[in-house]
């Protein structure tokens, strides 16, 4: 067994292998890891995403993104929505086609150096449902700004939050509708400046440290012919969802819902395939938008949206691993019900 022990140890250097006590195995998004992953022919390939950023500043800055929290204290868990599984339900959906007349399902955000994803996911998923709800009647681009800078119940902005206070404020206080950086469209754009966090693209580098949360205003920018009070939107409901079929069903009533999920050193790293853990340490956990699932290569897997630009992964778009509750990818999934105007 010692002798078996010093060979594999010998082959691993003989590789080039960067051993941390952090991620017992690699330095976490180095080269030798994405070489391991392609190696052992797992569901998804890997792929150096962060050519531009040093070594050593890697680690922090996938950190930042990673801001939602996912230990739940009771007093902030969402009711359990009691749903009967449908008995149609399909070997592929893509929420993005089945509502191809509602334009924010098929958009990929961009929240920069902020850990807002909770807000994110939230904010997408409610803005899909509001068009599908209305038949495409209605499109509101719900705002992450207000939601990360004025829900104090949620968390702590750009530093963190819950999916559950996302939701409950919603449904309580209300939300008004703004675009992305710089888009000046809807009440309250996002201020945070979009970047490349990921290849050398049309943007700036994502800074290496966090940016401050947005101040909180009650107002809308100047020139938007609507009052912060008026341009409100509601939630009808809050409510969690588990239970792998009950999913789905949800998905495929009312739309994409929020989920989270804990983020390890590989993650960050993926470019296409049904991602499932490989190797390393988790990293902190993650909001996305779950808008779909299917079947590819024998692996059954959720189609996600995540908010790091689409110059990221497939156009901003993940695959991960269905059924197996994943990196906890099924154990925290919010929604709601929108009220309609």
């Amino acid at each position: 067994m010692k002798v078996l022990i010093l060979l594999a140890l010998t082959a691993l250097a003989a590789a080039d292998y960067v051993f941390d006590s952090e991620s017992k195995v690699f330095k976490p998004l180095s080269d030798e890891m994405i070489w391991f992953i392609n190696k052992v022919n797992t569901s998804w390939k890997a792929g150096q995403n962060f050519h531009h950023i040093k070594q050593e500043d890697r680690l922090d800055h996938v950190k930042i993104m990673c801001g939602t929290y996912l230990d739940v204290p009771p007093h902030l868990q969402l009711p359990v929505r009691d749903i009967e599984p449908r008995k149609d339900l399909p070997d592929t959906f893509d929420a993005r086609t089945q509502w191809s007349n509602c334009p924010t399902i098929k958009e990929i955000r961009d929240q920069g150096s902020c850990g807002s994803c909770w807000a994110f996911g939230a904010v997408e998923s409610m803005s899909d449902r509001i068009c599908i709800k209305s038949n495409g009647q209605q499109n509101a681009h719900i705002s992450a700004e207000d939601l990360t800078s004025c829900c104090r119940s949620c968390g702590n902005g750009c530093n963190g939050g819950f999916l559950s206070g996302a939701w409950d404020y919603y449904k309580r206080d209300g939300l008004v509708t703004g675009g992305q950086y710089n888009s000046h469209q809807g009440c309250q754009p996002y201020t945070v400046k979009a970047c490349d966090h990921h290849v050398v693209g049309k943007l700036q580098p994502c800074s290496k440290k966090e940016e401050h949360t947005p101040v909180c205003k009650h107002e809308c920018e100047s020139g938007y012919n609507v009052s912060y009070t008026k341009d409100k939107h509601y939630g009808a409901t809050a409510y969690s969802v588990r239970g792998v079929q009950q999913i789905m069903t949800e998905i495929m009533t009312n739309g994409p819902v929020e989920g989270a999920f804990t983020v390890y050193a590989d993650f960050p790293q993926y470019k296409s395939g049904v991602y499932k853990h490989t190797t390393g340490s988790p990293l902190g956990g993650h909001a996305i938008k779950i808008m779909g699932w299917g079947t590819e290569g024998g692996e059954d897997y959720w189609l996600v949206a995540n908010s790091w630009n689409p110059d990221w992964g497939n156009q901003g778009t993940f695959k991960i691993l269905r059924g197996r509750d994943e990196c906890g990818i099924e154990s925290q999934i919010a929604a709601g019900e929108p009220k309609l105007s």
